[in-house]
């Protein structure tokens, strides 16, 4: 008997010891991240609308001719144009269109539409059964970064770039943003290199890629869409938010260890809410600086991502190498 108690009390000891946390999740390896086929003319693609709604077709009008200029059949979600509150449909709807496009092995790349706010609630409830056996690039920024953590951590790449709603082709500002999105897309190589400012951190590093929209990475921390960022360089960009608000997003993410083994920081764009009644006193740059006292990895500011109508194409997922100098910044995909 009392060999018997000694067995199940180090039976507990040792499953209790190593039981996994409810939201935890395993680090993904670079091996395991899965590049989706590069597109080619012919391919086709579907515009969907997770999130906000879409006035009407005139509204993306502008991404459906580029998309076909490139020579892709330009598909749309059944449920595009429909409007629930300010929603693109109700979530049934939203997710149906999400869920097809995802199973349809004959779609090569998921277009969202515009961003806005909606993605969260339906992420749960979508399947990526058949996506992990036909993967296909999902394409969007803003409110899509739920979508490309979620899709970050079953182990694919995606791409944080324009998006139908945001692209107008008679704004020269956009054509390189344009140009890096079609590179990216059909499997061209990326390299940025931006002159640099005087508060990036010098440096070198390698790591695979995540981010995008700051202020969904903190809506995300606890739950099963947050990235693990050990080892990873982290890009990060946000628009309309004053600057107490992104010191305290800087810093949740500070405090639940998101800086603390990553390998380094690109700053995108933020488009500053102005706060004149009761200024914060000290920049963006100054912020994320004395948040990442301590770290030893490169920062890198002024990337052209986000909301911006220079809005350049990354590769969520993939490896990457940053060299930090004095007067430049390099960044090769």
């Amino acid at each position: 008997m009392i060999r018997y108690l000694c067995f199940l009390l180090f039976s507990f000891i040792t499953f209790s010891g190593n039981s996994i946390p409810k939201n935890s999740h395993k680090a993904i390896k670079k091996s395991e991240l899965v590049r989706p086929p590069s597109l080619k003319k012919g391919d086709s693609i579907l515009i969907i609308a997770p999130a906000g709604k879409i006035q009407n077709q005139q509204h993306i009008q502008a991404g459906i001719d580029l998309a076909q200029s490139w020579g892709l059949a330009v598909k749309f979600g059944h449920n595009l144009f429909k409007q629930y509150n300010s929603f693109a449909g109700t979530e049934k709807e939203r997710l149906s269109d999400l869920q097809k496009g995802l199973d349809n092995p004959n779609i090569k790349m998921i277009w969202a539409a515009r961003g806005g706010y909606g993605t969260v609630r339906i992420i749960d409830d979508l399947n990526f059964t058949k996506f992990k056996k036909h993967p296909k690039w999902i394409v969007g920024f803003s409110d899509i970064t739920v979508l490309h953590n979620k899709t970050h951590n079953l182990g694919f790449q995606t791409i944080h770039g324009q998006m139908p709603s945001t692209i107008d082709l008679r704004d020269s500002s956009q054509q390189e943003a344009i140009a890096s999105l079609k590179n990216t897309l059909f499997g061209k190589k990326i390299k940025y290199v931006l002159d640099a400012n005087k508060n990036n951190k010098k440096g070198k590093a390698q790591g695979i890629l995540v981010g995008g929209n700051l202020s969904i990475l903190c809506s995300m921390l606890g739950s099963n869409t947050s990235i693990d960022t050990r080892n990873k360089i982290i890009f990060i960009e946000d628009v309309s938010e004053p600057l107490y608000n992104i010191d305290r997003m800087i810093i949740s993410l500070e405090r639940a260890g998101y800086f603390k083994n990553a390998q380094g920081l690109i700053v995108g764009d933020f488009s500053l809410k102005p706060n004149e009644s009761n200024p914060f006193g000290k920049t963006l740059e100054k912020i994320v600086i004395e948040a990442l006292n301590g770290t030893d990895f490169p920062i890198i500011f002024d990337f052209p991502a986000g909301h911006l109508n220079d809005n350049r194409a990354i590769i969520l997922g993939r490896e990457i190498k940053i060299n930090c100098t004095s007067k430049k910044a390099a960044i090769v995909f």
